[in-house]
């Protein structure tokens, strides 16, 4: 996708310290649950790293990706950013195990279910300045 056109926020920043690294995220919608107040289902396992603090105010929110049953927590690499244009408040896209990482059209379907059509942008290390 090339280099980001937003200059970037505070949960942007935080989020690039995690790109490339392993990291254990706590699982708080399960693959399958709904949400509570928008009512989607999740596709995917939802979570946060426990004490990593966003500028919401709540705990680094986190996709996990190589888990296809529900889960309450795992481990794995960070390989993406989803950069949300319209607020502060980016995800991180983790994978657990050994597998290749989904490319960024197959991302955008994955995340899709909660980021619909509002503005984001795929962030990896190789898209970094």
């Amino acid at each position: 996708m090339g280099k980001p056109t937003d200059p970037g926020t505070t949960s942007l920043a935080l989020a690039r310290g995690f790109l490339g690294r392993r990291v254990r995220v706590a699982v708080d919608r399960p693959l399958g649950s709904r949400h509570p107040r928008a009512g989607f289902r999740y596709e995917l396992n939802y979570g946060y790293l426990p004490g990593v603090v966003a500028p919401d105010g709540d705990d680094l929110d986190a996709y996990l990706l190589g888990v296809e049953a529900p889960v309450s927590e795992a481990e794995g690499v960070c390989v993406a950013i989803v950069h949300r244009l319209y607020e502060d408040d980016d995800k991180l896209v983790v994978l657990v195990g050994d597998g290749d990482p989904p490319g960024d059209v197959r991302l955008r379907e994955l995340v899709g279910f909660q980021e619909g059509d509002r503005p984001y942008e795929i962030i990896r290390a190789d898209t970094e300045p």
